[in-house]
Parts: C-alpha cells; sequence; structure tokens
C-alpha cells in the first residue's frame, strides 16, 4: 500500500516538475539557429515588420467589426475603440520589451515557456492557436460581406446560400473559404514573395481608408453624437471587448523573430509603430462614420462603410473601388494572421508539443509548407461554415488571456533577470505590465458567457490534447534550466 502511495506521489511530483519546467532562451535561438526540421531564412527588416503587424490589424475591426459594435456602445463606438487601444498598447510595450529579449517566433508562447514554464506556455499556445486560426476565419467570413457589397453596386449579388455560413441563412461561405486558400498559397511560395505583397496592400488599404474619412467628413454631422453613451459606460465597456479583436494582429511581428535581419531592434520598433498607425486610423473612420449616419442606422448593416460612400457620393464606381481595396485589406490580414499561426505551430512542434509535421521547414521555399496547407484547409472550412459573431468573440479571449501571460512574463524575468540585456524596455515598471495584465482581466470579464462556455470547452480539449500528447513527447529536458549568460549585459 506504502509503494502504491509513493508511486502516486513521484508521479504527482513528476507531473509537477514537467509543468514548472522552463526552456533557456539561449537554448531557443540555439534551436532556431540550427534546427533539424530545417531553418527559416532572414529576410525581414523593420518596413517589413512593420507591415505584417499593420495587416494584421489595420482593416479588421473597421471593415467588419465596426456594424456590430456601434449597436452596443452607440455614437461612442469611437471611445470604445480608444479604451481597446489603450488596453492593446500596455500589452504592446510588454510584447516590445520580450520580442527584443526572445527573438524567435513562437511569440507569447516562447515567452511562457522561458518565465512560467512549460504547463503555461501550453495553455498559451494553445489560447494562441484559438486568437489566430479563429481570427483568420473571422476576417475571411468578414471578405465574404465586402465580396457581396462589391457586386452589389454592378447588380450582381452571390446568393446566400453560397455566402452565408450556416446559421447565417446560408450553406457555406464561398468567398471566405477561397481568400483562405489563396492566401495559404501565397504563404507556401515564401515569407519574403508574402511580404512584398503584403506590404502594397497595406498601403493600399490605408490610401482607401483615408480616403473614406475625406469623403465621409464632408457629410459630418455632430447631432449624431447626442446621446453620446445611450447604452451608458456597460455599452462603451461592452464594445470595446468586442472591438478588441481589431487589435490582435500587432503579435503578429513577433512571430516573426527567426526571419527578421535585426530581430532584437526591429522588432520593438515595429510593434509599436504599427500600433500608433492602427490605432489613429481606427479612431478617424470610427469618428467619420458616425458623423456621417445616425448610429441606429448601422443595426442592419453590413459592410457599412462602402454603403456609406455609395450613399454620400451617388457614385457606383467610388464604391466599387473602396469595396475592392476593403477585400484586398481584409485578404492581408488573413495573409499575415494566417502566417503567425503556421509559425506559433512550428515553435511548438520544436518542443515536441504537436505533431513534427507542423515544424518541417520545406529547404526549396524556406516555409513550413506541410503545416501551412493543414491550417490553411482547416481554417478555410471553418470560416465556409462559422458565423462571424461566434468567431470574433471566442478570438477576444483567447488573445486576451495570450496578453496577460506577456505582461506577466515581462514582470518575471525584470525581477528575476534584471541583469539581461534588453533592446527595449517598458516605461513605468511595474505599473504599466501590471495595468496591461489587468485591463485583459477586465475585457474578459465584459465577454459573454457563451464567449467563456467556448474558451473553457477549449481549454478542457488543450489539456485533454496535451496528457495525451504533448506530455510524453516534450523534448524540453528535466535538467534545471541554463542561466543564459551569453544573454547578459
Amino acid at each position: 500500500m506504502s509503494t502504491l502511495t509513493e508511486t502516486r506521489e513521484d508521479s504527482k511530483t513528476s507531473l509537477a516538475r514537467q509543468l514548472l519546467r522552463r526552456k533557456s532562451i539561449v537554448q531557443m535561438e540555439s534551436e532556431a539557429a540550427d534546427h533539424r526540421g530545417g531553418t527559416l531564412r532572414r529576410s525581414f527588416g523593420v518596413l517589413q515588420l512593420t507591415m505584417i503587424s499593420v495587416g494584421a490589424t489595420l482593416g479588421t475591426g473597421i471593415l467588419v467589426i465596426l456594424g456590430e459594435a456601434v449597436p452596443v456602445a452607440g455614437p461612442a463606438v469611437w471611445i470604445s475603440f480608444v479604451v481597446a487601444g489603450v488596453a492593446a498598447l500596455l500589452s504592446a510595450v510588454s510584447y516590445a520589451e520580450m520580442a527584443g529579449m526572445v527573438p524567435v517566433a513562437g511569440s507569447s508562447y516562447s515567452y511562457s515557456y522561458a518565465t512560467m514554464g512549460e504547463g503555461m506556455a501550453w495553455v498559451c499556445g494553445w489560447c494562441l492557436v484559438l486568437e489566430y486560426a479563429v481570427s483568420v476565419a473571422a476576417v475571411a467570413v468578414g471578405a465574404g460581406q465586402y465580396v457581396n457589397e462589391t457586386l452589389n453596386v454592378i447588380g450582381v449579388q452571390l446568393p446566400d446560400a453560397l455566402s452565408q455560413p450556416p446559421g447565417g441563412g446560408g450553406m457555406l461561405n464561398i468567398p471566405a473559404f477561397v481568400v483562405v486558400l489563396l492566401a495559404t498559397l501565397l504563404l507556401v511560395r515564401g515569407a519574403k514573395e508574402s511580404a512584398v505583397v503584403n506590404t502594397v496592400i497595406v498601403a493600399v488599404k490605408i490610401v482607401i481608408l483615408v480616403f473614406f474619412c475625406a469623403v465621409a467628413f464632408t457629410a459630418f454631422d455632430a447631432g449624431h453624437f447626442a446621446p453620446l453613451m445611450p447604452m451608458g459606460a456597460a455599452g462603451v465597456s461592452a464594445a470595446a471587448s468586442k472591438v478588441f479583436f481589431s487589435y490582435i494582429g500587432f503579435d503578429a511581428a513577433s512571430t516573426a523573430g527567426e526571419e527578421a535581419r535585426n530581430p532584437k531592434r526591429d522588432m520593438p520598433r515595429a510593434i509599436l509603430l504599427s500600433m500608433l498607425i492602427v490605432t489613429t486610423l481606427y479612431v478617424l473612420v470610427a469618428v467619420a462614420a458616425i458623423g456621417a449616419k445616425d448610429w441606429q442606422w448601422f443595426g442592419d448593416s453590413e459592410a457599412a462603410l462602402v454603403q456609406i460612400l455609395d450613399q454620400l457620393t451617388g457614385q457606383a464606381w467610388i464604391a466599387v473601388v473602396f469595396a475592392v481595396g476593403a477585400v484586398l485589406a481584409i485578404c492581408s490580414v488573413v495573409l499575415t494572421v494566417l502566417y503567425g499561426q503556421t509559425r506559433i505551430l512550428l515553435t511548438m512542434s520544436r518542443d515536441g508539443l504537436v505533431p513534427a509535421i507542423f515544424g518541417r521547414v520545406s529547404p526549396k521555399t524556406g516555409t513550413p509548407v506541410a503545416g501551412t496547407w493543414i491550417v490553411g484547409v482547416l481554417v478555410a472550412l471553418t470560416a465556409a461554415f462559422v458565423p462571424l459573431g461566434a468567431l470574433a468573440d471566442a478570438t477576444s479571449i483567447g488573445t486576451l488571456f495570450a496578453f496577460a501571460l506577456v505582461n506577466i512574463a515581462v514582470i518575471i524575468l525584470r525581477v528575476s533577470r534584471p541583469g539581461m540585456a534588453r533592446t527595449y524596455r517598458v516605461p513605468l515598471f511595474p505599473i504599466v505590465p501590471v495595468l496591461g495584465a489587468l485591463t485583459c482581466a477586465f475585457l474578459m470579464a465584459n465577454l459573454d458567457g457563451i464567449t467563456w462556455l467556448v474558451f473553457g470547452a477549449w481549454m478542457l480539449i488543450g489539456i485533454v490534447f496535451y496528457f495525451a500528447y504533448g506530455r510524453r513527447n516534450s523534448r524540453v529536458g528535466t535538467q534545471a534550466e541554463p542561466q543564459d549568460q551569453e544573454a547578459l549585459a
């Protein structure tokens, strides 16, 4: 009996030790530089990294989520964007510090592994799978809306059966399915080629959003902002939780650590610069849209910005040009976020926590071809069959959880390794990372019960997968963690 008890205790001790064991930053960098599954090519400068971050962020909230957020917050929706932007910025500065210290492809998964151990790293990685994969599907669904609006202007429309998912009045969303597959095909061809295409598209969508503002401000009516908060502060908070989905892209740059030429210098710069660009444009477009149309008009509108342009100008070609630009903008979000998803899975596969196929890099293209196709097909099917609202909220909760962990990781490393070299330091430490973690928790609390239920079910699946596969295949040794002497200043 005592032997059985001792065996159980040893098993518990072994599990606790494995869940808490950390992976050194030096080990991560060494594996990235010389990995048996193949290494990624370093081809990104600060411009490409910034465009990846902007490409993954800019457009989603304004082009897709705005119509859903306005009925929740009323004219104060622009305040919701500011609140969500501040919450994202608090986490963005933490990401900037960690990205400069841990220049690998794992983003917050790797940061958690280095600070909180394998158990929390797995939880974070599983949240990132939810964040990236589901957000790609959600944005692709929005692309379907704008494709229909584009065709509408010239008197053509796809039937709901082929442009809406089940539950949204149709059978499947073909435009969303096609958009994801095209992005997958481009990513398979090569990261450098994908970055060039993304940079061009980002420039296009900045131009079309500035153009929208210029037109909408010609019909600006200050009366549309009264009353400012018809649903009160609770409505603004609820909408902020919803539109936080719009800011998830900035962390995509942190997944490009192994493809950046100078990641320790350029990644922090790219993250912060992209946040400035995105937040400024989001607030400007939200104010312009409410100024042009009464907030109650947004309740039944899809692809709201195209409709506003069409009604204000009366010129069909202007709406068509904007709608085409909007589709391209959404495609760049799909492209860059799908890129981030494949790099997260690549890093997790190196650690043995997910199947090795996700970590195999083609020597010809320098990309994880098989993993990219697997992710792309699964996400395309999700986009074709799941409605937008459920996808967006599920993405937000996974993102907020991962962001909170990054803020905590900054605090842990500042305390445990104050002498480690940092190319960027979070200002006003520890106030900023503490506020970042608390803000994420506050926004999570404002999400509805169904979203929490979905999140709980997703985490339960993740726990089962970890014990069935990840724990047995983990490659991180049980020996004491190296002290990262090479990384010390």
